[in-house]
């Protein structure tokens, strides 16, 4: 067999915690697998390359937060309605196939299931040329991102192609799969990298994918595909990592504390680099007024999510979540003229004395895709599902302690040093039902503007996701339960069988 030739033109950015530089040679060229995975350093250099295309660096084609949020009820998409028109497009349902947002997503997880497939068509067991442990540790990370790029892939197209090794123009020409086998190939990815992954990085190599990230991840796919036990045991395989809630909810989101114990896997970014490796987020979020694009408003059903005590103290996730009137942003008084909804999204964004106007594209705040308290909200949820309420209720008190008792440790929150009387009491209640809206009503509070909202409302089926999105006349459940393959695929891939 004729061997495979692949063009290497790879930003091969080392997206690792701590690291300052990026590698300076980037590897041109035209390459058998032979001639290029024959030594360590070009594993790793093609590993890195495989992290790239998770990176926010350009929000307009990562658009993840208009795919996850903006067409939810969680939030609407700023700006001038003719900046970005098909962003506006996604949140009131009138999506084609040419649609650029859904362009752009299927063309970067694609990019990145084609990286991964370097690497792994690279490092077969029998090359001898890279170390033991070298070989072991990328494939691992290569199956990881594989599996995360194709969990994106089938959650937001359904139905998708399946490649598994770096394809010819002529593979290329091939049917979309079901999204079954799409899931169980996730499974098998993850499972592997499991495997081979370490518990833990140390040094510029924090960041990487672990064994915890891929054990997560497998989790969240038992999750999506309903396979209770499964999601429940796995998520219990992920706390026995040691990972911890933070104290505070906002360290998660704050730069000084974006490494941590809560955190599972990130897509980290880093400031002044060239070329950037800096987070746009930070700009397309923030308002105009802080040189920010305002592309990204939570909405008041959002808002109204959010728990509030009998004596009228609001959950403060809240207010570290969401700008709001008569709040602090980030040092100043929040305006609501900045946001058509009253409302401005704070995870993604920086204060100016942190990243100021002149740059503010440029931020350092990781994406964190995978925390903690996500998992215990997916055995949470797993546990209730399979008909053990009573376990069911552990982990998803955990996450309501941890956001009350920010109270007992965030000295910016008014009266702080004790935990208001009533707010975000523990849940008691083992009825399925009731624990279920409680469940999913948590969720959206935890993980609010992190990018998961319409996902969730499309697996919890077409009952809940058509009452949630009944302020959008054009959403129909059958018909948008998943967005259309990108007509750039239709017209080039003449055996999609769609």
């Amino acid at each position: 067999m004729k061997p495979r030739t692949y063009f290497l033109g790879l930003g091969l950015l080392l997206l690792a915690a701590g690291c300052k530089d990026y590698l300076e040679q980037p590897v041109l060229g035209q390459y058998t697998a032979g001639q290029f995975f024959t030594s360590d350093v070009n594993a790793k250099l093609a590993v890195n390359a495989a992290y790239v295309p998770l990176s926010f660096r350009d929000a307009s084609s990562n658009v993840l937060w208009v795919l996850g949020d903006v067409a939810s009820d969680d939030a609407l998409k700023g700006s001038n309605p003719g900046d970005q028109a098909d962003f506006d497009n996604i949140q009131s349902f009138n999506i084609t196939p040419i649609n650029a947002a859904v362009e752009a997503q299927w063309k970067r997880d694609y990019d990145g299931v084609f990286r991964c497939n370097v690497v792994l068509d690279g490092l077969p067991a029998s090359n001898t040329a890279v170390s033991a442990a070298v070989l072991s540790q990328s494939v691992g990370q290569a199956k990881f991102l594989r599996a995360w790029y194709y969990f994106q892939l089938t959650t937001i197209y359904g139905d998708v192609p399946l490649h598994l090794a770096v394809s010819t123009p002529e593979e290329l020409q091939s049917p979309v799969v079901p999204q079954a086998q799409i899931f169980a190939q996730v499974e098998a990815d993850c499972q592997d990298a499991a495997k081979l992954l370490p518990d833990s990085w140390t040094g510029t190599d924090v960041g990487r994918a672990t064994k915890g990230a891929a054990l997560a991840l497998l989790a969240k796919t038992y999750l999506y595909e309903k396979k209770w036990a499964l999601a429940a045991s796995t998520a219990q395989l992920v706390t026995a990592q040691g990972y911890k809630l933070l104290p505070v909810f906002a360290d998660n989101f704050r730069a000084a504390t974006k490494i941590n114990s809560e955190a599972i896997f990130s897509v980290l970014h880093t400031s002044l680099l060239s070329p950037s490796q800096g987070n746009s987020l930070n700009q397309w979020f923030a308002p105009r007024q802080q040189n920010g694009y305002g592309f990204y408003y939570p909405t008041k059903s959002l808002v109204a999510n959010y728990e509030v005590s009998s004596a009228g103290v609001v959950d403060p996730r809240l207010d570290y979540t969401i700008a709001r009137k008569g709040h602090d942003y980030f040092g100043v008084a929040y305006d609501t003229t900045w946001s058509s909804t009253g409302y401005l999204s704070k995870k993604h964004v920086q204060p100016l004395s942190e990243v100021p106007a002149s740059i503010k594209g440029d931020g350092n705040l990781n994406f964190q895709a995978i925390r903690y308290a996500e998992v215990l909200l997916i055995q949470a949820e797993a546990l209730n599902e399979n008909g053990q309420g009573t376990a069911a209720l552990v982990p998803l008190n955990q996450v309501r302690k941890r956001a009350r008792e920010s109270y007992l440790y965030d000295t910016s929150l008014p009266k702080a040093g004790t935990v208001p009387t009533g707010l975000l009491p523990d849940i008691t209640t083992t009825d399925q039902s009731t624990l279920r809206d409680a469940i999913r009503r948590e969720r959206r509070s935890e993980l609010a503007t992190e990018f998961q909202r319409f996902f969730d409302l499309i697996r919890y089926g077409q009952a809940y996701a058509t009452q949630a999105l009944r302020d959008k006349p054009n959403f129909n459940y059958a018909r948008n339960k998943y967005f259309p393959i990108p007509q750039s695929e239709r017209d080039t891939n003449k055996k999609l069988g769609i």
